[in-house]
């Protein structure tokens, strides 16, 4: 055996073994939260397990990073009055907060059981790493970071004394969690067992709010889209960034230094928006790399100093409803007033992707979840297509399989958008057939395959039957700027071909058999007549 495929061999190994790994750890952590939450519900509960994961990350982050390599020094077990101003100063200013031993996970976890002022105790702790931060550049990024772990929420139990009982058995389950060796692996487990625990509540209350989590799949392909060919881009953003998926999708599959400036996104859900900037924190991208705004994009977008942006990608809520034209001011908004149309106030989908465009390099590309109807429904949409297509905005439009997303069955399509396009052609790509999804459960789901090929047409922009087509721009005028992929890919008729001549033929045999049978039968019923 030759030495490439011994490597080749050790790496399916590992990667095996990481997968294991990896989904012991989910069945762990997925056990812990439907055990210790009882009667409270799985969605609301979720907080505490993902706080407390959060909790747990920072603290063994913080003390790697002060003990910095050197093995002689345990910070879990330093007094407290060991930490001068100057120490203290010194940490902020690098990792943004800062803890004190005592603060840490692992010396709380060790008396929770016995802690009658558990809940107060963890309070205090999360308040004082949050206004740590304060005065500091990382206020922003630290400041609410605990707010949706509420250690005194009714929620936990009626009773102190079952608050802490609850509290307590959520940090003893995270406590023995084994993570292995921290710098080797433990960034990339905390952060999948984050994102592990919110897809599956995801998938099991369908959704929240009204949004729909992008499944890990779809947001690897939405990434790479964006991010294609590129061999830097200076920033990358989500005006609807939800949990950070779809930013840190970019992060896992791209080398860091691809990304220059760091991650910018704005989410309008409180606890969202939390979610978002501790996954951040998760996976290892510090407070100075990334920028999450809370806030309503549409209404009052909080980057606009910052764009434009090299990649952006996005899966805003379907069809909301926004203010729109009852706000006679948006039309004047740099972002809106090019295409002369607002988008329809219960129908917010293009106003996203008009503020997307709006936000967009001119060498850059947006990837974005849309509902079909947006590409062929009239009126104020229609408007905004004809804006999209004159201007040459459009790259490609993907029909993608139905049921990839929780808690609906619609099947998605996605827009790229380019301002750096070499032709006037739009293309379309039907990949919503059987080819482009593997069944699993009630889900359907891209694999790594699927989405490889859906990136070779991409790439490639050559007509396949059945599957990709490029339309010159002219021709999408006159069919009215309809952008749906139906309109111009043909569809494949996999029904059985029928040969009607032959099987007239074959009808008229069986005519005549029954005929003859018909008289067999009367010649019969004769004979036992007579």
């Amino acid at each position: 055996m030759n030495s490439n495929s011994i490597e080749n061999l050790q790496d399916t190994r590992d990667k095996m073994t990481s997968t294991n790994q990896r989904k012991e750890l989910q069945n762990k952590i997925w056990k812990i939260a439907n055990e210790v939450r009882g009667s409270v519900d799985g969605w609301d509960f979720k907080q505490f397990v993902l706080g407390t994961l959060f909790y747990r990350f920072i603290s063994e982050n913080f003390s790697s990073y002060m003990e910095a390599g050197d093995a002689s020094i345990n910070y879990a077990t330093l007094p407290d009055n060991i930490i001068t101003p100057e120490i203290k100063d010194d940490a902020i200013k690098t990792k943004g907060y800062f803890i004190y031993p005592s603060q840490l996970f692992e010396n709380v976890a060790k008396t929770a059981n016995t802690n009658e002022n558990l809940n107060t105790d963890l309070k205090a702790i999360f308040d004082a790493v949050e206004s740590s931060a304060i005065g500091y550049p990382s206020e922003n990024e630290i400041k609410g970071l605990f707010a949706d772990f509420d250690t005194t929420s009714s929620r936990l139990g009626n009773t102190v004394e079952n608050k802490n009982k609850r509290l307590a058995a959520v940090l003893k389950g995270v406590e023995e969690l084994d993570f292995g060796n921290f710098e080797e692996n433990q960034i990339d487990l905390f952060g999948d067992a984050y994102e592990f625990l919110i897809s599956n509540y995801a998938a099991n209350a369908g959704k929240s709010g009204g949004e729909f989590f992008t499944p890990q799949q779809v947001s690897k392909l939405i990434a790479q889209l964006a991010m294609h060919k590129q061999t830097s881009v200076n920033k990358i953003y989500d005006p609807a960034a939800g949990s950070g998926s779809l930013l840190l999708q970019a992060k896992k599959h791209f080398d860091n230094h691809i990304i220059e400036e760091g991650f910018f996104g704005q989410e309008i859900n409180h606890t969202t928006y939390n979610l978002a900037r501790m996954n951040m924190f998760l996976h290892n991208i510090n407070y100075d790399k990334f920028n999450i705004a809370l806030g309503d994009t549409l209404i009052n977008p909080q980057f606009a100093d910052d764009k434009p942006f090299d990649a952006i990608v996005s899966n805003p809520p379907y069809s909301v409803k926004w203010i729109g034209k009852d706000d006679p001011t948006l039309i004047n908004d740099d972002r809106f007033a090019p295409a002369g149309v607002l988008a329809p106030k219960s129908k917010a989908d293009f106003a996203f992707v008009l503020h997307a465009l709006s936000y967009l390099s001119s060498r850059g590309r947006a990837a974005i979840v849309c509902f079909p109807g947006i590409f062929y429904r009239g009126g104020a949409e229609r408007k905004i297509r004809k804006y999209l297509v004159d201007n040459n905005f459009v790259e490609t439009v993907i029909s993608l399989p139905p049921n990839l997303f929780y808690g609906t069955s619609i099947a998605v399509n996605i827009l790229v958008l380019s301002k750096h396009k070499a032709d006037t052609k739009t293309q379309f790509i039907d990949a919503s057939g059987e080819d482009f999804y593997k069944k699993v459960t009630n889900n359907n789901e891209l694999t790594d395959a699927h989405i490889a090929e859906i990136m070779k047409l991409f790439d490639r922009k050559e007509d396949v039957k059945y599957i990709a087509k490029s339309i010159d721009n002219t021709q999408i005028a006159k069919n009215d700027y309809n952008l749906s992929v139906s309109s111009y890919v043909e569809f494949e008729d996999t029904r059985e071909k029928i040969d009607i001549v032959e099987l007239n033929k074959e009808l008229a045999v069986t005519v005549k058999k029954i005929d003859q049978l018909r008289k067999d039968i009367d010649a019969i019923v004769k004979e036992i007549e007579a």
